[in-house]
């Protein structure tokens, strides 16, 4: 049954509230300029309170259901955090109170900003950055600008793994800098010979290099050093995209593996959910050489107090105030509830986890790098042997239909038919074995019964959907 429609719910002379009596004289409402043809419903608190709690169950959502959505680290993320943020203390604080009367919040800042510089291996951090995104285009700036102000201008090339996020890319075109690929070998490490040939023909005009690692792949790279040596040998820098740092935290320090600028999502990996466009924050870290290039404003103690700080050479300010303080509140409780073992036993179990996916489906569902261990996430395919009509489409659909949210599909764009698959670490081995035992049953049904899949699904408030033409041509309106 699809919901009513909260207009179709409305009868005259019902009212969801009281208003208190005006203490100021009442002004009738403007004798124009008000639409008839937009009447509200008229509704009691019951009905609204139903209706939109109705609506929120029919979402998918990590507390709810298992969210193996690859490369977004969908992991369930503690209440007490969510308690710490939302303390009255917090929320009610003007973001123009005077440094003298948020010495509190500061501190928490300047706390926070010192635990991820030791857990990255970094000099020094900015909190200031809205989004991985936001964080990626502060990271590359900051490079551009130091080599820039070296007099360097001529680098104006950032090469681009293609295993990389897609905002890689993306974030150098909007740095006025020019992007060139660099393939994957056949093991999904970054192809050193390719690599060294576009070194050597940029020259001067490599300005760095961006690199994920954990790649999309789920793999660690194993020319990471050299990489890193090769870049830095012909003048160049490296950025580290962080998004995948669930699998490293406590094990290794990107920025003692010569990463000269890095972003960390707190969004995913220092549990505060995501989704939805928000909310995030894309902290930007960075090597010494580079630390007086962040993001204003940092906080730093001064004279006793804890102040907001610019530095020296800053590329700037990315975002108002000292960025979206609710998430780095959640971040620092996340860090401190957990410590320097409970960091290392995050990833560990988001790598012990995501290998026992692989060895359990690698028989079924060819994975392009199976033969390797993989790290927090792994690429599957949707190729199924007997099943040449189903897509990974298809297979998508029907795990709706057995509560589990899909895996991330055609991502990464290297690999046809892709399945990324990210359990995280907080997942039991109970809801793996189900999740492994459906992805078996719809392999059979692939085979036997292939009509399940491909009109799949079939169990959710709408079934198939046209999704080309949902994309282009939205229904945005309540009228029928």
């Amino acid at each position: 049954m699809i919901e009513p429609l909260l207009i179709e719910l409305s009868k005259p002379g019902r009212c969801g509230t009281s208003l208190p009596a005006l203490d100021v004289p009442e002004t009738p409402l403007p004798a124009e300029g008000l639409r008839d043809e937009l009447p509200l419903p008229e509704l009691a608190e019951p009905q609204v309170v139903r209706h939109y709690t109705h609506l929120s169950q029919l979402n998918y959502a990590i507390d709810t259901v298992f969210y193996p959505l690859g490369s977004c680290t969908m992991k369930y993320n503690p209440k007490v955090d969510d308690v710490a943020a939302t303390q009255p203390g917090f929320t009610r604080l003007h973001p123009l109170t005077a440094e003298e009367d948020a010495q509190g919040a500061l501190r928490l800042m300047l706390a926070l900003q010192r635990l991820l510089a030791e857990i990255g291996g970094f000099a020094a951090v900015s909190l200031l950055p809205a989004a991985g995104a936001q964080g990626e285009l502060i990271g590359v700036l900051m490079i551009r600008k130091y080599l820039y102000d070296r007099g360097e201008t001529a680098r104006r090339v950032v090469l681009v793994p293609d295993s990389a996020h897609g905002t890689n890319p993306a974030t150098t075109a909007m740095s006025g800098l020019t992007v060139r690929q660099v393939p994957s070998d056949a093991r999904g490490n970054v192809d050193l010979a390719a690599l060294g040939a576009l070194i050597d023909e940029l020259g001067p005009q490599l300005l760095g290099l961006m690199l994920t690692n954990p790649n999309t792949l789920g793999l660690f790279d194993e020319g990471l050093t050299e990489i890193i040596a090769r870049v830095h040998n012909a003048g160049g820098l490296v950025y580290g995209d962080g998004a995948n740092l669930n699998a490293l935290l406590g094990a290794l320090k990107p920025g003692h593996m010569g990463f000269d600028v890095m972003h960390f999502n707190l969004h995913k990996t220092f549990a505060t959910p995501h989704g939805g466009g928000g909310p995030g924050a894309g902290t930007v870290a960075a090597s010494a050489a580079l630390a007086d290039y962040l993001p204003a404003p940092l906080v730093g103690e001064v004279d006793g107090l804890v102040r907001w700080v610019t530095p020296a050479h800053t590329v700037g300010r990315m975002k108002a105030f000292g960025g979206n303080f609710a998430v780095l509140v959640r971040a620092y409780v996340y860090l401190r509830m957990l410590g320097a073992d409970g960091l290392r036993a995050v990833s560990e179990n988001a790598v012990i986890n995501a290998n026992y996916l692989q060895a359990r489906l690698r028989d079924l569902y060819p994975i392009p790098h199976g033969d390797r261990r993989c790290m927090h996430e792994f690429v599957a395919q949707g190729l199924l042997a007997g099943a040449p009509g189903v897509k990974t489409l298809d297979i998508a659909k029907r795990l709706l239909d057995f509560g589990i949210h899909p895996p991330t599909v055609y991502f990464p764009l290297i690999v046809p038919e892709a399945l990324m698959i990210e359990p995280t670490e907080t997942e039991s081995k109970e809801t793996l074995d189900y999740f492994i035992d459906t992805m078996r049953q719809i392999a059979d049904e692939a085979r036997n019964t292939p009509d399940l899949l491909t009109t799949a699904p079939h169990n959710t408030p709408l079934c198939r959907l046209d999704e080309v033409k949902a994309a282009r041509q939205p229904s945005l309106c309540w009228l029928k």
